[in-house]
């Protein structure tokens, strides 16, 4: 069964052309098409005649990532990597130093941190990064809700009362994650990242797993992966190439930035899945690539494309090279893979990741 879809007019002939007239009186631009549809929605709600705690939770929620939006978009051009981790964890901590660590090197490479605003490792990502690469996305808790003092007050602080619009914040501003030791809203994190980017609903990106040498949080969490989930077959052989696990914070950021030397990011289109890349492949890396992916191949053959008529429509990054194929829509982790090779293949070691945009829905462009 098909998710409903939104509708393009009311159906009421003096709602829709009131509704005309409101939006042309705001403004009026190429993404009127989807505020007219919006606006029908809100209205088909109040029709319903739907809970008013409904309506309270679904106005909340716009409003929520109306506000992240607008504290993130003047960034768009700015590679992020989110940062997770216990709030318990002290500044004498290890795993405490190698967040910090970890960020400066990211902050050395032009890369931004986000994290939980929170004390601890996110309060230590914070503190790597300098206040001016980070931003805060805070949870409103009736504890633990205080944003540290590192990013308190700061234009890049977004706070949410929902988790799920923070988690959403959190997916669609990153271009990688770092997980460091933590409770369960850390291993909630990490499972829900993962779910993401297994079954297609995250694009792909580089996750690292990060504790000090004496550790054994990632090594244990591995270990339980591998034998309950694995040797039961209740995920793939390929779900545990999702991640690094490393104790060395240069490692990791090696792991995250060479991820990008030429892989940009992908969209559907149709049936096609198209990657875009900063650098052309040549045809030995091409049929380096067709021969390591084929068990990822529906039909046909990975293929340098032109962009496509729906990426001409929204001027979608015509400036990179494309590689288009029909993908089996099943094998997701493989796709970490193949844009780590991509990258290996054709990358000339600029480790640049500006201007990246994920598309975190990737959903069949009509």
């Amino acid at each position: 069964m098909n998710p409903p879809r939104p509708r393009k007019n009311f159906g009421h002939e003096n709602v829709d052309q009131h509704l005309t007239q409101l939006i042309e009186m705001v403004g009026n631009d190429h993404n009127d098409d989807l505020v007219r549809s919006m606006l029908v929605t809100v209205l088909d709600m109040d029709e319903a005649d739907i809970d008013r705690l409904e309506l309270k939770i679904a106005n909340q929620t716009l409003a929520e990532m109306l506000h992240a939006w607008r504290i993130f978009s003047p960034y768009d051009d700015r590679a992020k990597v989110t940062v997770f981790g216990s709030a318990r964890t002290k500044p004498d901590h290890p795993d405490y130093r190698l967040a910090v660590d970890f960020s400066r090197v990211m902050a050395q490479r032009d890369w931004m941190a986000i994290t939980g605003a929170g004390p601890g490792i996110m309060q230590a990502g914070i503190e790597g990064t300098g206040r001016e690469n980070a931003f805060g996305v805070n949870i409103v808790l009736p504890f633990e809700q205080e944003a540290n003092p590192a990013i308190a007050g700061d234009e890049k602080l977004a706070s949410f009362r929902y988790f799920f619009t923070r988690k959403l914040t959190f997916m669609k501003e990153t271009d990688a994650f770092a997980l460091l030791p933590g409770g369960f809203g850390t291993l909630d994190e990490t499972f829900e990242l993962l779910t993401l980017v297994q079954t297609g609903k995250s694009n792909p990106v580089p996750i690292v797993m990060l504790d000090h040498p004496e550790s054994t949080y990632w090594s244990a969490w591995q270990d339980f992966v591998e034998s309950e989930l694995g040797d039961r077959n209740m995920i793939s052989s390929h779900d545990t190439d999702l991640y690094l696990h490393t104790h060395d914070p240069v490692e990791a950021a090696d792991y995250i930035c060479s991820y990008y030397a030429s892989y940009h990011s992908m969209r559907y289109v149709g049936n096609q899945l198209v990657i875009r890349l900063r650098h052309q492949l040549d045809d030995a890396a091409l049929a380096t690539l067709n021969d390591e992916f084929a068990d990822i191949v529906a039909k046909g053959s990975i293929e340098v494309v032109e962009a496509t008529k729906a990426e001409r429509r929204d001027d979608d990054r015509l400036d990179l090279h494309r590689l288009g194929f029909h993908f089996d829509n099943r094998s997701f982790a493989r796709l970490v893979s193949l844009a780590r090779r991509v990258s290996s293949l054709s990358g000339d070691g600029d480790q640049s990741a500006r201007g990246l945009r994920h598309d975190i829905s990737p959903e069949v462009d009509l």
